[in-house]
């Protein structure tokens, strides 16, 4: 391995544990903060989608810390506890985040579709990652050429699905961060300062991840490509 690919995998692995140090840093910090409407991350969310027109999407809550998401194929948004239950900046941000997932599946948002259509290829390909180095590793059944090009087609994959994860991500941000004041959820520069903080956080770990399947997908790509010159 080259001093390259060594600068390749600690850069993207450094990269990635900062934006999952920073997002819950700064979750934790305005977890703390609560926000003046009184208002709990699941009464914040069902407002915003009764005011969105949405009355098909069911509020859960779930028991997986930070595991906040919105389930288009279920039409279910699950808030972790401390969303679901609190009342400060940071859960009112998150739940009005995964609504805006939601009122993107109901307008049908390109981006949304799209990974959508990708998420069994994606798991696929993540798949292939994580088991063709152990596969060749301990059977030597294929060859490197064949290896590098299955390898980089798989985190090309990975790659194309975290490149369409930003707009949607970075889009259901911008509605949380405009339909929270327009509703009143939060009031004053301060709480959208906190609200503004927390989603730009989040938003890190899925720039980072990018950045990290490319990172990948070169490392693999690149030697095919010299390959053929020489």
């Amino acid at each position: 391995m080259t001093s390259l690919s060594f600068l390749l995998f600690f850069g993207v692995l450094g990269l990635s544990l900062w934006a999952s140090w920073r997002v819950k840093a700064v979750y934790a910090k305005y977890s703390q903060v609560p926000a003046s409407s009184g208002m709990t991350g699941a009464e914040t969310a069902a407002r915003i989608l009764a005011a969105s027109g949405i009355y098909d999407v069911q509020i859960y809550e779930g028991n997986q810390p930070m595991g906040d998401h919105y389930d288009p194929l279920n039409k279910r948004l699950i808030l972790s506890s401390q969303n679901f239950r609190g009342t400060s900046t940071a859960a009112l941000g998150v739940a009005a985040h995964e609504c805006g997932h939601a009122v993107q599946h109901k307008m049908a948002y390109a981006p949304l579709n799209w990974r959508m259509a990708a998420v069994g290829m994606t798991t696929f390909a993540s798949q292939v990652v994580f088991w063709l180095p152990l596969v060749g590793m301990f059977t030597g059944i294929l060859s490197r050429y064949t290896g590098l090009m299955i390898m980089a087609v798989a985190w090309g994959i990975i790659m194309l699905f975290n490149l369409v994860t930003l707009p949607v991500e970075f889009d259901a941000s911008a509605r949380a961060k405009r339909i929270l004041g327009q509703m009143g959820f939060i009031r004053g520069s301060g709480e959208a300062a906190a609200v503004n903080n927390v989603l730009n956080a989040a938003a890190l770990t899925y720039v980072a991840a990018f950045v990290m399947s490319l990172a990948y997908l070169l490392f693999f790509l690149l030697p095919l490509l010299g390959g053929r010159r020489n």
